[in-house]
């Protein structure tokens, strides 16, 4: 288990114990927070609340079976067919069916979702839906637009204290229960304690120990390394979601070239001008995301190159229809107007995570999950468009009601700030700085689109030689949360949704399993990597 409370003081009493602390504030950080009002509540977050969230940076929407001709039946259908095989049926069957519940609960709280002159919402369609499901704001602001209203009801909330600018390292506990979290001022020294009876995870994912992503610097696995160091089971960390379109401009991160793009019948072409899609799936641009992705990428590798062509399909209302895919175009010199985008496959997000049950709760008491951090089985190998905001939502609700019953007298209490990390001398710094450039790169290189053994192996050594420069415990949760996807993704050996295999490159139906581990056989994986070099 993780450090103790004792570690860092003599003596703790009762009243110096927060009822609730949640590690993150992104979507389902706050949204579980606002449902466990008027308990007192503790947010810890990396950046200014929705800063530093993928949540704000959503761009499709949430989907939900809210129209007459649609129903949660035929949404869990959909998602049980992305996820390959290996999605959780009862934990789809409940996300689906209690999606229209979440969604009124967001329009209460102020979401701005389209809406016609009816008042009746306004819902579009992404890659493998087979009904327009997609509650969206302003074509491509529905991230943004749920992180301002949630922000805003959290700041007029005032059981909720939110302490910005802190980053968790550490789960504090004994045994396996989880008893608080030790976190470290961003960019400084300060540490502070922050014993708690239930500690909430909702940290965001691993986006950013990829050289090329689409999510933001604090998704950073952080809250998955944690976990795993405190003994908690992970589980399908291997099956991790490329985007396909991402603009190819350069930047980190790279900016997202929404799904709804294509949705609105935007197509894919290579330098000669020519379609690549029609011909590699009978749904073209609208296949799934994985098989998407790797056309693209192969049309990269051949040289051939790959861009998106909105000219036709969206021409002169790009600007009105996508304002933020419209801006970064014109950020970097690009009109999509008259131009094709150059597109690549970027990470986008992670299927695997932190095993939890119905109610969020992990393999330690203590300790609930939700959102990217969380591996609740409704994604399996290949989430479905726009099931992400849905996940985070409806298990943050259900941690919650679950927390609610399991504590029924609300009590909380500040813990002071704590200042014993050592100094890092300058060149520590630096060499951390190359470290995390070494774990971003490698994972890009053989963790990516396609994997295989060799470059599997490799990655584990890698990671494992940069892994000796890192003194601070956020870095090595970094290297650590790097070696969890890359030994995971080398222990299943077949190809899968988000995962594939160049060396094993079909379906095994021996593998039609989820995938559980823990800390101790990463390690032994990764150390077996080390005496086989290639």
């Amino acid at each position: 288990m993780a450090v103790t409370v004792a570690d860092f003081v003599p003596a703790l009493s009762g009243k110096d114990v927060d009822d609730v602390v949640i590690l993150g504030g992104g979507l389902a950080g706050l949204f579980c927070a606002l449902k466990l009002a008027p308990r007192p509540v503790t947010v810890i977050s990396n950046a200014p609340i929705g800063q530093g969230a993928s949540s704000a940076w959503a761009q499709g929407g949430i989907a939900a079976s809210v129209s007459e001709t649609d129903t949660a039946a035929q949404h869990c259908a959909d998602t049980l067919a992305a996820g390959c095989g290996i999605c959780e049926r009862k934990i789809v069957e409940q996300m689906t069916r209690e999606a229209g519940e979440r969604v009124r609960d967001l329009l209460a709280y102020g979401v701005p979702f389209d809406q016609d002159l009816e008042g009746r919402l306004q819902l579009s369609r992404e890659a493998a839906h087979s009904e327009n499901r997609v509650v969206r704001v302003r074509g491509d602001m529905a991230g943004a637009a749920i992180m301002d209203a949630l922000i805003g009801a959290v700041r007029r909330t005032p059981s909720i204290r939110v302490l910005e600018g802190y980053m968790g390292e550490r789960l504090m506990g004994e045994g396996r229960y989880v008893t608080g979290v030790l976190a470290r001022k961003r960019g400084g020294l300060e540490r502070m304690a922050f014993p708690a009876r239930a500690v909430v995870l909702a940290s965001g994912g691993i986006g950013h120990l990829y050289a090329v992503t689409t999510n933001p610097g604090e998704a950073n696995g952080q809250g998955l390394a944690m976990a795993a160091r405190a003994g908690a089971v992970i589980a399908d960390a291997e099956f991790v979601q490329f985007h396909p379109t991402a603009l190819n401009v350069g930047k980190d991160p790279a900016p997202l070239a929404s799904e709804a793009l294509r949705g609105e019948g935007a197509t894919l072409i290579n330098d000669d001008g020519g379609r690549f899609m029609d011909r590699i799936h009978p749904d073209g641009e609208l296949a799934p995301r994985d098989v998407v992705a790797r056309a693209i990428h192969r049309e990269i590798a051949a040289g051939r190159g790959a861009y998106l062509d909105c000219r036709k399909a969206i021409g002169a209302a790009f600007a009105d229809k996508f304002p933020t895919v419209y801006a970064a175009c014109r950020a970097v010199g690009i009109d999509p107007v008259t131009e094709p985008l150059p597109v690549a496959p970027a990470e986008h997000y992670h299927m695997g995570g932190v095993l939890t049950d119905a109610n969020g709760r992990t393999s330690l008491d203590g300790l609930w999950a939700a959102g990217e951090v969380a591996a609740t089985g409704a994604h399996g190998a290949n989430r479905l468009a726009s099931n992400s905001l849905l996940e985070a939502v409806v298990f943050a609700a259900r941690i919650a009601e679950d927390i609610q019953g399991l504590m029924p007298t609300p009590r909380t209490a500040f813990w002071n700030a704590l200042d014993d990390a050592p100094g890092l001398p300058s060149q520590r710094n630096t060499d951390e700085r190359d470290a995390i450039t070494v774990l971003r790169e490698t994972l890009s290189k053989n963790a990516g689109v396609e994997r295989d053994a060799d470059g599997l192996k490799q990655a584990l050594r890698d990671i494992s030689h940069a892994e000796a420069a890192c003194v601070r415990d956020s870095i090595k949760n970094m290297m650590i949360a790097g070696r969890i996807i890359a030994a995971s993704a080398l222990k299943r050996t077949e190809s899968r949704g988000g995962h594939f295999r160049s060396d094993f490159p079909d379906p095994d139906p021996a593998w039609a399993v989820r995938s559980f581990t823990t800390l101790t056989e990463v390690n032994e994986i990764a150390a077996a990597a080390a005496m086989d070099r290639v």
